[in-house]
């Protein structure tokens, strides 16, 4: 991991494990709460029990978490990881009802949480895009 990725691995990584941590104990109305949204944007995930669902959703955000937050992951795949989680979330907020205003991306005052998550794609993409540049310039 290049030092200069370590401020952004480190504030996300840390977020994202926190969140995971929080979810292992998810269970009933909230586990199923949360796979109802979730199947809304992604309706494959309706194989899934709810706190099943919760169960995987905490374990690969630990898993992700723990990646960013570990420097002997390479960048190249913590960000690969990064951005393809966050492009679930950003899918999330694409297609849940009533998190955007109309027919625009604007988010609305409930989807401002899942909105920022495009920063997350950011992230990632970045983390991917400076460790590709990288290599080939050190080649």
């Amino acid at each position: 991991m290049k030092l200069t990725h370590a401020p952004l691995r480190v504030s996300i990584g840390a977020f994202i494990l926190n969140s995971g941590l929080s979810k292992r104990t998810l269970e009933g109305e909230a586990a199923a709460g949360m796979h109802g949204m979730a199947v809304g944007a992604l309706p494959q995930l309706k194989q899934f029990e709810p706190d099943r669902f919760a169960k995987l959703l905490s374990r690969a955000e630990i898993a992700l978490g723990a990646a960013l937050l570990v420097p002997f992951v390479p960048s190249l795949l913590a960000g690969a990881a990064l951005t393809a989680f966050s492009a679930g979330l950003v899918q999330l907020y694409l297609k849940t009802p009533g998190m955007r205003e109309g027919n625009s991306l604007k988010p609305s005052q409930a989807g401002i949480g899942l909105a920022k998550d495009v920063w997350l794609v950011g992230a990632g993409l970045t983390l991917m895009l400076d460790s590709l540049t990288h290599r080939r310039r050190c080649d």
